[in-house]
C-alpha cells in the first residue's frame, strides 16, 4: 500500500487506487451517492488529506480526479444545506486558502479530471482547477449559484473567464444556464469529450503518456505554464527560462538526453 492509499484508508468519502490502470497514477475518487458527491466539510477535509499525502508520495505521478459513478456526478456542487447554515462571517473562515481549489490547482503532479458526469458549481470549480479536463457525453457542466442569490466562490470567476474567455464566462455565470459536454468542449471548458463507456481510454492513455515523463519536468512545466496566466509574457518568459535553466541541475535532465541518443527508454530518478 502507498502512502497515498494509507491516507485514504482514514477517508469515509475519498477513496484511492495507484496503479490499478497505469503505473504512477493514483485515482482520487469522491463519495457521497447519496449527495451525487457534492461537496461538504468532509469530503473537503478527506480530499485534502489524501492530496497532501499524494505531494509527498514517489510512487504518485500524475493524479486522476473523478467522482463515484455510483453518484452519478463528478461534483454536483457545493452542500447547499451547508451554504444555508452559514452567516458571512462564518462563510469568510470557511473561504479562508487553501481550499480543495487551491490544493488541486497548486498540486506539483498533473492533475486529469475525469469528468464522468455532472460538474455543477463547485464542482465546476473543481473541474477548472484540474489541468486537463475529459469528460464522458453524459456530462453536464455549469456555475448555477446565481439561482441561489450568489455567486461562483471557489475560484470559477477567476479560473472560468482563463479557460473560455470573459464573454462565455459571464453567459455562464450571470445566467447559471447548464451546459453538455460538447458545448463545454466547444469553448474550451473541457479538452476532449468521449463516449461514457471509453472515458477511461482515453483518460489512462492520457495519464500514461504523463506518468512515463520526468517528475521533476512535469512539476517545471506545469509551475511555468500556469505562470502564463499570472504574468505579463515578458516576465513570464524569464521565468521560464529560469526554470528551464534550474532542469539542468537535474539527473533527469542528463538522463533523458543520453537515453535519446541511445536510442532507449529513460531510467528517470526524479531529481
Amino acid at each position: 500500500m502507498t502512502a497515498t492509499e494509507d491516507a485514504a484508508a482514514d477517508c469515509d468519502t475519498v477513496s484511492v487506487t495507484v496503479g490499478e490502470h497505469v503505473e504512477g497514477v493514483a485515482t482520487v475518487t469522491m463519495s457521497r451517492p447519496e449527495a451525487r458527491n457534492a461537496l461538504d466539510k468532509e469530503l473537503r477535509a478527506d480530499l485534502t488529506a489524501v492530496l497532501d499525502a499524494v505531494e509527498d508520495d514517489d510512487a504518485v505521478r500524475v493524479v486522476v480526479l473523478t467522482g463515484s459513478d455510483e453518484g452519478g456526478a463528478f461534483v454536483a456542487g457545493a452542500d447547499v444545506t451547508e451554504l444555508r447554515e452559514r452567516d458571512a462571517i462564518e462563510q469568510r473562515e470557511a473561504s479562508k486558502r487553501p481550499r480543495v481549489y487551491e490544493r488541486v490547482a497548486n498540486l506539483p503532479k498533473p492533475v486529469i479530471g475525469r469528468i464522468n458526469g455532472h460538474a455543477l458549481g463547485g464542482g465546476c470549480e473543481l473541474a477548472q482547477a484540474c489541468d486537463v479536463r475529459i469528460a464522458s457525453e453524459k456530462a453536464k457542466l455549469g456555475q448555477p449559484e446565481i439561482n441561489l442569490g450568489i455567486i461562483p466562490g471557489g475560484g470559477g470567476t477567476q479560473r472560468l473567464p482563463r479557460l473560455v474567455g470573459t464573454g462565455q464566462a459571464m453567459r455562464l455565470i450571470l445566467s447559471g444556464e447548464l451546459i453538455d459536454a460538447d458545448e463545454a468542449a466547444d469553448i474550451g471548458l473541457v479538452e476532449e469529450v468521449h463516449p461514457h463507456d471509453e472515458l477511461d481510454d482515453a483518460v489512462y492513455d492520457l495519464a500514461e503518456s504523463m506518468a512515463a515523463k520526468s517528475p521533476v519536468a512535469l512539476e517545471f512545466a506545469k509551475e511555468a505554464v500556469q505562470a502564463s496566466g499570472e504574468m505579463d509574457i515578458e516576465d513570464g518568459i524569464e521565468y521560464e527560462a529560469e526554470l528551464f535553466a534550474q532542469l539542468f541541475a537535474t539527473e533527469d535532465k542528463n538522463e533523458g538526453i543520453d537515453a535519446f541518443f541511445e536510442d532507449r527508454e529513460p531510467e528517470w530518478q526524479g531529481k
